[in-house]
């Protein structure tokens, strides 16, 4: 867990271990070029829950469009988060939405290093 750490210090939990497992066959500037790229991509867990909350009393769905969900974000959009029962089940599963789409981008970002 040492390289994660030292290239994505703000990653916690599973993210943590997932990047270490990514990292560990990459060379120094490959892991540092991977760490530049992927920060300026990741999405923040407390982000995600902060415009999860805005669902509320804002507008729904702004998370979903953070994530690159569009479908769902205009689902949300248009239903105010399925009748608030979808904006409650992303407040819960914020950790969860956060750590998919980082998955989904560190796999993109690591295509665009081995490329």
């Amino acid at each position: 867990m040492n390289r994660a750490l030292r290239y994505v210090p703000e990653a916690k939990g599973n993210e943590m271990y997932f990047l270490d497992d990514r990292l560990k066959d990459l060379s120094d500037q490959d892991a540092a070029d991977f760490a530049n790229i992927y920060r300026s991509r990741r999405r923040d867990p407390n982000i995600i829950l902060i415009t999860t909350l805005l669902g509320f009393v804002v507008v729904a769905g702004v998370q979903r469009f953070l994530t690159n969900n569009i479908g769902l974000g205009i689902l949300y959009l248009f239903t105010a988060g399925l009748c608030f029962i979808g904006t409650i089940v992303d407040a819960i599963n914020y950790e969860n939405i956060a750590f998919d789409y980082n998955i989904r981008v560190a796999e993109e970002t690591l295509h665009i290093i081995k490329s």
